[in-house]
């Protein structure tokens, strides 16, 4: 079992048919979060903003990619206090980091603070993306996790259990992988992670397990050890 983890979550994975959030999906991770912490472990999370804008989008309909892409920075903040206020609904005691400073609603990112959270038994959850434009919350998550030195990124993917050599729902014949090297993973031009994120985690050995979050309990399993899903070292 991994001692600190950082789960990455997608902003589609808050959202239901319609609608930016879905009060079950948030139930759901919230008490996921709480049977991890009864087992010791520290969590931290990225969260990205899909469900409300994808920055690198924008472009299409005229607006600067920058701007764009702090539009998408934004998004995720939003996303990090939805996560907040439903874990501690739940008695969960839980921080907001962001890479762009919003004294009034969350901390500044600072890595020892971060750290202390996590050692007091806190939830951390990084929003902001990395602060800059150009960067995915794939790269943020790479950067957070080797900053914060987590044993593992949990990269919870929607209805799909790992690493596949091919789209699984569109070929039938597509094979899931059970390990990969991040060579692999770069020659093979597999859609993990974005492929700065990938050379930062080879660069900082920061392992990676891919699995699907929409299989009840699977969460707390790929912190055991047990699911089903891809790992990348």
């Amino acid at each position: 079992m991994y001692k600190r983890i950082l789960l990455k979550l997608s902003g589609e994975a808050l959202s239901g048919e319609g609608n930016n959030f879905d009060p079950g999906i948030l139930d759901h991770l919230a008490s996921e979060m709480k049977e991890i912490q009864s087992l010791g472990v520290e969590i931290a999370i990225v969260v990205g903003g899909g469900n409300f804008i994808r920055g690198k989008n924008l472009t299409d309909i005229g607006i600067d990619r920058v701007q764009g892409d702090y539009m998408g920075m934004l998004a995720t903040i939003i996303n990090a206090l939805a996560l907040q206020s439903s874990f501690e609904r739940h008695g969960l005691d839980t921080r907001v980091q962001t890479s762009i400073d919003i004294p009034k609603v969350a901390e500044p990112f600072i890595v020892r603070r971060a750290v202390r959270h996590l050692e007091k038994g806190r939830i951390v959850i990084f929003g902001g993306g990395t602060g800059s434009p150009y960067f995915s919350t794939d790269t943020t998550a790479a950067l957070r996790a080797s900053e914060i030195k987590a044993d593992v990124i949990l990269m919870a993917k929607n209805g799909v259990d790992g690493v596949y050599s091919a789209d699984p729902k569109k070929d039938p014949t597509a094979v899931r992988f059970e390990t990969l090297s991040y060579m692999d993973v770069l020659n093979k031009g597999l859609q993990v992670m974005d492929s700065t994120a990938i050379s930062m985690c080879m660069d900082n050995h920061t392992e990676l397990s891919v699995f699907n979050m929409n299989e009840p309990g699977n969460i707390v399993k790929a912190v055991q050890g047990t699911a089903v899903c891809t790992i990348i070292k």
